[in-house]
């Protein structure tokens, strides 16, 4: 069974300290095992016709928005974490839940942000979700939800290497741009607009959220709807902690400790966890 790139890497440090190896070999084999997640995020990725990541992204999202300036597409998504900053402020009180839910439901920069943040030309942690492919694979997960799927990057991914995909999220504009990127594949998936459905019970041996807990106005909550729709011995993978940044003030939750104790409520138990690359855990539905 394929070793999942954090645990490798972890596992050489180890070898780094007993010194028998040198940190010299150590970051060669991370720029490999980098590399090689690279490679299998692009391939995914990235259109017929477009020899790179980034030109085939923004060709995307330029087709979507209806801009074939792809020079102006780049220049809105390079500032789109800004625009989203200056908007957040505007609109929002993080205490207030409609508030959050009206943002994500009326903007458009978070589809230039996304789509910018996994061309992968300023941040790697997009290749989480190849480790979570290689999880799903090695546990034989095959139904999986992405829950806050975003701009349906990872669903794609994972879709592109035969996992049935179901994509949710409380934004009506990304699932509508999540639905044009699968029909432009030629791929199926489906859909669940969480203001309106609820998420079905124990359908998904997979959830997906990945970077979505800390925009939650209620993440206790989130996590028993999760389990819910998990099947028994089912995974939630994701991430349940977050850097404080003033350039993302969407980030609303920073203390994860009543998350992670409504784990245990829940009956989901740590199984793995990403000790070196970017943090990702996977829970097991008891």
């Amino acid at each position: 069974m394929e070793e999942l790139l954090p645990d490798r890497l972890k596992r050489l440090w180890q070898a780094v300290d007993a010194q028998s190896l040198t940190k010299e070999e150590f970051e060669i084999e991370q720029m490999r095992g980098l590399g090689a997640y690279r490679r299998v995020w692009t391939d995914s990725l990235r259109l017929k016709g477009h020899r790179g990541l980034q030109k085939s992204l923004l060709w995307e999202l330029g087709s979507y928005v209806g801009c074939e300036d792809l020079t102006e597409v780049e220049r809105r998504a390079k500032h789109a974490m800004e625009a989203a900053k200056d908007e957040w402020h505007d609109r929002v009180r993080p205490d207030d839940q409609a508030a959050v839910e009206r943002y994500y439901d009326s903007t458009d920069t978070t589809l230039y942000e996304l789509m910018w943040w996994h061309t992968l030309s300023w941040d790697n942690s997009p290749l989480a979700y190849v480790t979570a492919l290689k999880f799903a694979q090695q546990q034989g997960c095959r139904m999986c939800l992405d829950f806050g799927a975003g701009v349906g990057s990872g669903a794609i991914l994972l879709k592109r290497h035969d996992v049935s995909m179901t994509l949710a999220d409380i934004s009506s504009p990304l699932l509508q741009f999540c639905a044009w990127r699968f029909n432009l594949r030629g791929m199926r998936a489906e859909f669940v607009d969480l203001k309106q459905h609820p998420l079905p019970s124990e359908a998904f041996d997979l959830i997906l959220a990945m970077d979505v807990f800390e925009h939650l106005y209620d993440p206790v909550s989130a996590v028993a709807q999760l389990s819910a729709s998990l099947k028994p011995g089912g995974f939630l993978f994701g991430r349940f902690g977050v850097e404080d940044t003033e350039d993302q003030p969407q980030h609303i939750v920073h203390d994860f400790a009543e998350t992670l104790e409504a784990m245990n409520k829940n009956g989901l138990a740590r199984a793995w966890q990403d000790e070196w690359l970017w943090g990702h855990q996977a829970f097991r539905k008891m």
